[in-house]
């Protein structure tokens, strides 16, 4: 695998001729259209070591036997198979990647079983059978995700949240419509974790709710029912709880909820995990973090995710969204706090754009994806520029009203810098918030490196 920043006058066709790769294939893993690329795009090439030529009567499942490896890795190395209703005879799946030291990724197949590639063919995510000591990844997404994006990340995760349930005054569950997202996540073996959070019947945050819902045992003890039985009842293994600015005045009371919560389904089999806001202090202020309390929340979960993300937000100046600086700054504290083996790291899969001059209390800026950054980075023949210090990408434009805007976005090269700092700090895995836009460099370097 290696990372290619685009120049001033490459083109894509010249940049696969000189790793030896199919344009074809370099295209479709980094998303690129029409061969259009931006000066400044970070390109992520990985080559294929092995290949297999389909045959006439052949079938994904024969072919996953005769290497000794699952369909699943077929479909993670070759993710365009999952459009395509059969196998076309004569196409070339890859079965294997070259690691980064040009050494087999995927080991035990015999030599009369593979064949090697040359130059100018294709190019994909590599497979890799998963143990127990690979990080793992989740991710958080709508029942109203589009089809084609919600498959081909439920190829490189392990566990799907959908999002999510609510609950009334009265601790009664608010439903979520879940079916299909847990169709899919059955379809592709992952695990399925259940996600509560204060939605009322409006479809809005109230923390009203929580306020009711913690003063109140009898409350907590009806919503806890309820919760077990949409877990039995639907497949669900774990649950988040992800309760935002709560008062801190209930910091206390928080704690022994998630702690009787995690005892009730413990006992049935269930995990707990419980979503925190990026704090760098006990003592922080403000009402996101008053009531969130890292040490006491961290012993009473199995798991936290750290909501690593959104310095850089839609009401806010423009800025990274997770600048790695900030995000190092929680996680020490959080270390600090929570055993490494409970934390999961989030990872924003988003971007924003934001109009200039940025002024308080006025300026909106646009959420958008991070391959749509890209795109609209060449419509507007801009330069995408790269901040070492926040390892983050950005860019400026002026549209067709002369508004001067700056876009910042993740790409590989700050993704790559977010599970850096999972790997250097031993954490449990990575959950990406959210699944709901189009990435697949990302995917192609998880399916490296996982």
């Amino acid at each position: 695998m290696e990372i290619y920043v685009v120049n001033e006058g490459d083109t894509l066709q010249g940049i696969a001729a000189l790793y030896g790769v199919s344009s074809s294939r370099l295209a479709y893993d980094n998303e690129v259209l029409r061969g259009e690329i931006v000066p400044g795009q970070a390109l992520i090439i990985v080559r294929p070591e092995v290949v297999y030529t389909v045959k006439d009567g052949d079938t994904l499942t024969d072919i996953a036997e005769g290497f000794g490896i699952s369909v699943n890795q077929i479909l993670r190395n070759n993710s365009y198979l999952l459009n395509e209703s059969f196998l076309v005879t004569g196409r070339e799946l890859v079965i294997r990647y070259y690691d980064d030291d040009n050494q087999p990724l995927v080991s035990g197949l015999n030599e009369n079983d593979t064949a090697p590639l040359t130059g100018g063919n294709s190019s994909s995510e590599q497979a890799v059978i998963r143990s127990e000591t690979d990080i793992d990844i989740y991710g958080y997404a709508y029942p109203f995700i589009r089809e084609d994006i919600l498959e081909e990340a439920s190829l490189y995760i392990d566990e799907l949240l959908p999002f999510s349930y609510g609950f009334n005054e009265d601790g009664t569950l608010i439903y979520l419509n879940d079916d299909s997202l847990i169709d899919n996540a059955l379809r592709f073996d992952n695990r399925l974790r259940m996600v509560i959070t204060p939605l009322d019947r409006n479809g809005r945050f109230n923390n009203q709710q929580v306020v009711n819902l913690l003063s109140d045992e009898e409350v907590q003890d009806v919503l806890i029912d309820n919760i077990i039985e949409v877990m039995n009842d639907k497949g669900y293994m774990a649950l988040d709880i992800d309760f935002e600015f709560i008062p801190g005045e209930f910091r206390e009371e928080y704690v022994v909820f998630v702690a009787k919560t995690r005892e009730r389904l413990n006992e049935l089999g269930y995990q707990v995990s419980v979503a925190l806001p990026p704090k760098t202090s006990s003592d922080q202020p403000g009402l996101l973090y008053e009531g969130i309390d890292y040490a006491g929340l961290g012993n009473a979960a199995d798991s936290v995710f750290l909501m690593t993300y959104e310095w850089g937000y839609k009401y806010g100046p423009p800025l990274a969204v997770a600048p790695i600086p900030s995000v190092r700054r929680v996680l020490d504290y959080a270390v600090s706090e929570i055993p490494v083996d409970k934390i999961y790291m989030g990872i924003p899969n988003y971007a924003y754009d934001w109009p200039l001059p940025y002024e308080r209390g006025v300026t909106v800026a646009e959420t958008i994806g991070n391959t749509e950054a890209v795109r609209r980075a060449y419509e507007y023949g801009t330069e995408i520029l790269y901040d070492e210090e926040s390892e983050a990408p950005y860019y400026y434009y002026t549209d067709e009203n002369g508004i001067e805007h700056v876009v910042w976005f993740e790409d590989v090269r700050s993704i790559i810098a977010k599970y850096d700092l999972v790997r250097e700090y031993g954490f449990r895995g990575a959950g990406y918030w959210n699944l709901m836009r189009e990435f697949r460099p990302n995917w192609v370097y998880v399916n490296q490196v996982t």
